[in-house]
Formats: structure tokens, sequence, C-alpha cells
């Protein structure tokens, strides 16, 4: 674990340093409280710290008042060393946000076992924050894929909507549906069904922009968000995955299964109002229309005559011009 040291005196400073290193520390060794400050603003910084507390510009209590202000960041555990023995000192030291305290001259014994009771906070933590973290991302993401959930892809859809409103940029969306899944599940069985469900996740989540947005809708269908898309290049996007998820066989135990997806297309240059109840009705009736149309194939949604989004009986879609080979 890396340890930082504050210490203006030189002799003491290498003392300690050597100490730590003894003991199988990692030390970052600074001559006082201001460039202890400057290195805890950099990445990986130390969590673990041992400050005088009497140094030149910033001291001790200065370092730790400033530390314990960046609440955001994880916590660091303080040992405050000072020839202070009277208790109001104590109490300073501590109301400004350090965790324990040595009073010079200290034991070597004492400081090893009161750092160890800081490693022990910090790995707590870091326990914590991996649970944390965990728990998060399964609420947000589909355990098959790895893909952003159902209801995590709306929301984001959602956030988008309302980006793109107050910037005026357009936003396009589309629904992907993998052709004839349930024979793959009914032939071959629903662990196959998986295996090409994570494969094909990989394939568009590799051909997609990094800001673009891809969540399991359900089943055997996504939903991608191309954020700043207008029309003709999330069409661009569908036919990119629509080619991607058609390109390789996927392997499966002992043999090897030819897919391929049908894309639904929508953007929101089609309806000055569209929000995601349109957005989503207007894929997925792109989407109906492609698998009609053959499967294996993208087609672009067209609102030229919705007055009232009354989509079974109205939608119109049109072919994109670079569609695949019929199935």
């Amino acid at each position: 674990m890396k340890v930082l040291i504050a210490e203006d005196d030189v002799v003491s400073r290498r003392a300690l340093e050597a100490t730590l290193v003894k003991w199988g520390y990692e030390v970052v060794a600074c001559a006082d409280g201001s460039e202890a400050w400057q290195v805890l603003q950099g990445e990986g910084a130390p969590q673990l710290l041992v400050l005088d507390w009497m140094m030149p510009g910033m001291d001790g209590v200065q370092l730790c008042r400033e530390i314990r202000k960046r609440a955001e960041a994880p916590y660091v555990y303080i040992l405050l060393l000072t020839a202070k023995s009277l208790r109001q000192d104590v109490i300073v030291g501590l109301e400004a946000g350090a965790d324990d305290y040595l009073t010079k001259p200290f034991d070597s014994h004492e400081l090893k076992v009161r750092l160890r009771a800081g490693r022990r906070i910090l790995d707590l933590q870091a326990e914590l924050i991996s649970a944390r973290d965990s728990l998060r991302f399964q609420a947000t993401h589909d355990t098959l894929t790895g893909l952003w959930n159902r209801a995590a892809i709306l929301d984001i859809l959602n956030r988008e909507l309302a980006r793109n409103r107050r910037s005026g940029s357009q936003l396009g969306v589309i629904m992907v549906d993998v052709d004839h899944f349930k024979t793959v599940n009914d032939t071959l069985g629903h662990l196959a069904g998986d295996v090409v469900l994570r494969e094909i996740a990989l394939r568009m989540r590799a051909s997609m922009r990094s800001y673009d947005e891809i969540g399991r809708y359900g089943g055997e269908e996504f939903l991608v968000i191309a954020a700043g898309c207008t029309a003709p290049d999330t069409l661009k996007l569908a036919e990119r995955l629509r080619d991607c998820i058609g390109r390789e066989t996927v392997a499966l135990a002992g043999q090897t299964i030819t897919v391929s997806g049908s894309l639904g297309v929508a953007s929101s240059s089609e309806c000055q109002e569209a929000d995601e109840n349109w957005l989503l009705r207007a894929a997925d009736a792109a989407l109906y229309l492609a698998k009609q149309r053959g499967r294996n194939r993208v087609e672009l949604f067209c609102s030229a005559h919705l007055p009232s989004m009354g989509l079974s009986e109205e939608v119109e879609a049109r072919p994109s011009s670079l569609n695949g080979t019929s199935q």
C-alpha cells in the first residue's frame, strides 16, 4: 500500500521513510504540506497519510482541513504526528479531520499498529466501493450481454432527447431484432441462443462510435441510440450493424450457424415533437416492415402523414438503399 509522509525535517523524513519501506509500504515523501497537497491532486494518490503538524507553508492541520473538503474523493486515512501533547491541541487536530495521532518522539511499534488500523479501514472502504459498483452495474446492465438493460437504455434515451431539445440537434434510434431466433432456441437449445445473443452484442458494440449507446430491449431485441445523428447518418450506422451481425458465422459446440438481423430506424428529424414513445413506436414499425420484406435488411421510418401518431394505420417506411439480401 502507498503511504504519503509529509515532514519538513530531512533527518526525520528519511528515517520515517526507511522504516515504512522496511514494513513493506510504498512511500511518497514530501518536504511540506504544500507539496503533499499537490501530490494528492494526482491520479492514484496515496490514501494513507502520515503528516507532521508543524510544517512551513501548509501545516498538517491545514492540510487535513483541505483534504476533508473533498467529499467526492475516496476516503483518506490521516495519522497526525505532533509534539503537542495538550488535550486541547489533540482535539484541534482531530476536529480538523485527522483520524489518529502520535506524539513525538513516537514509538515505532505504536506507529506500526496505528498504520495497520488505517489499512484495515481503507481495505474495508475498497470492499464497500467494489460491492456498490457491482450492485450499480447489476441494476443497470443486462446480465447475459453486459449491455445496458431495458430500464437503463430508456433512461439514456430520455436524457438524450432532453439534451437534443436544448441544443436543437437530432437523434437517431435503431431497433434491432435477431432473425429466426426462436428457431435457434428450439433446435439448438437456450444455451446456444445465449451464445448467439452475446456474440451479436459484442459485434454491434465494436461497430459503434464510443458515444453511441446500445441496450438489450427485450428477448432478442436491442435498442441503439445514436446521439447527434441525422436520419442518413443513423441509416448508415444501422447498415453497418446489420453487416457486422451476419458477416461471420457464430461458433457453437461442434458447429457454426449463420445469423442475421432486421433493423428499424427512426429519427427525431421526422417529427418536431418526437418523444420517447414516438421514436420507439416508429422504430418498431420500421422493424416490422423489415421483417415483412424478407429480414436481414434495414428500413427507415417516414412520418410525412402522421398528425396523431396512429402508427397501425398510418406508418409509412422507406427501404434503405443498402439493404442486405433477404432470407
